[in-house]
């Protein structure tokens, strides 16, 4: 009886390696679920992070233009850069420390005006005594004259005596050869005399040059050097002068769209300086040569209206026309136009991204009335500014992106 109730108690014992077992499977089951789930939760939120980091979506690029009333006679367009055909980089002919200037950025000046003066008391002091070397040598020339006009008056009496008789002949002969060689004394005087102020002549154009002129008609762009500076030739210019009278817009035209162009053929002139004015203009000259690396060949367009405040340098863009513009059309301001396609919201506000650099920028932007596929732009960025076509939901400010066409 108590065997078998023994027996039976052993039956009731708990396996407690089998119960261990069996925990630590669903102990491993619950992490493994837990580690699947953190992995999505970082996919699907680190994901986009790790891409907008380091891989650069791809953007097709449009860009804000201006629009003119003569677009309609437009036959091409091109952009370029306002150059002075006519400058010069001002400085002496010899080198030297400047001792005086004159002028300063933005004065105008004419042809010949004394502009600088360079440290010149060492050159006036061998003026000075190249002065004093000629006055020597004049003295000298003028002794040996009276030398010789001695010899000759005695040489007269003696030949005259001689031929009294009273005198030998021999002392006469005596005194013409001395006359023939003090007029060797004279002659060499002479020269002495012309050297001396040779020299003074030599040194007076050495000093010349310590004042410095302005050799053309023009205004001083950029700062003179200052008092002390050393100028010259392979030192430094002085200033430099610019002739605005002879500014022209350069612009590089496509080699293949050369053949739409002819001399003295009108265009229109956009400066970024002035976006609401407008430049009538005409092609002065078509260069003599193209540009193999770009296939483009310059062209030289002269202003036809006053270039009031247009300065070298300035960025413009030429419409190159099919007919003259009138004064009517001309009163009518140009329109700076964003495309439709650029442009997108962001917190409500409308907006463009900018690229700049191979990255873009977020600007907010104010448009007007609707003009073709795009709107008049009233505030943002200025015309040729480069912008993201069609811009993706998750494109930001700052994003790094890569272009796979312009238009």
């Amino acid at each position: 009886m108590a065997d078998r109730l023994s027996n039976d108690l052993a039956s009731l014992k708990l396996d407690r390696e089998a119960s261990s077992t069996g925990s630590g499977w669903l102990k491993r089951l619950v992490w493994v679920g837990a580690l699947v789930g953190l992995g999505v939760v970082g996919y699907a939120v680190g994901l986009p992070k790790l891409e907008a980091r380091f891989f650069k979506p791809e953007v097709a690029v449009t860009e804000i233009s201006t629009i003119t009333p003569a677009q309609a006679s437009v036959k091409l367009t091109s952009s370029g850069y306002v150059v002075a055909q006519v400058s010069s980089d001002v400085g002496p002919v010899v080198a030297g420390r400047v001792k005086s200037i004159s002028i300063k950025e933005g004065d105008v000046v004419k042809a010949g005006q004394v502009i600088a003066i360079l440290e010149n008391s060492d050159r006036k002091a061998a003026i000075t005594a190249a002065r004093s070397q000629v006055t020597s040598a004049e003295a000298r020339a003028q002794v040996s004259r009276a030398d010789l006009a001695a010899l000759e008056i005695k040489a007269k009496r003696e030949r005259a005596l001689a031929k009294e008789g009273v005198s030998a002949a021999s002392v006469a002969d005596d005194l013409e050869a001395q006359i023939g060689a003090q007029k060797k004394v004279v002659e060499a005087a002479d020269a002495q005399t012309k050297a001396a102020r040779s020299e003074v002549r030599n040194l007076q154009v050495n000093l010349d040059y310590m004042t410095v002129t302005a050799p053309i008609d023009g205004t001083v762009v950029g700062k003179p050097v200052g008092v002390g500076a050393m100028v010259g030739p392979f030192v430094g210019a002085l200033a430099k002068l610019v002739d605005l009278g002879s500014i022209m817009v350069e612009t590089d035209v496509p080699e293949g769209r050369l053949h739409t162009l002819a001399m003295k053929a009108p265009a229109e002139i956009l400066l970024d300086a002035f976006p609401g004015k407008r430049l009538r203009g005409e092609v002065a000259q078509i260069g003599p040569r193209v540009d193999r690396a770009k296939a483009t060949v310059t062209v030289k367009v002269k202003l036809v209206d006053a270039a009031d405040g247009v300065l070298p340098d300035m960025a413009a863009r030429v419409n190159f026309l099919g007919e003259k513009l009138d004064e009517k059309s001309m009163k009518e301001p140009p329109k700076v136009v964003v495309p439709g396609s650029a442009i997108t919201e962001r917190s409500g506000a409308k907006v463009v991204f900018v690229i700049d650099g191979g990255r873009v920028r977020m600007r907010a932007v104010t448009l007007g009335a609707p003009i073709g596929p795009g709107f008049e732009l009233v505030d943002g960025p200025p015309s040729g500014t480069r912008l993201v076509k069609d811009p993706p939901a998750e494109l930001s400010d700052g994003r790094d992106v890569k272009e796979t066409q312009t238009k």
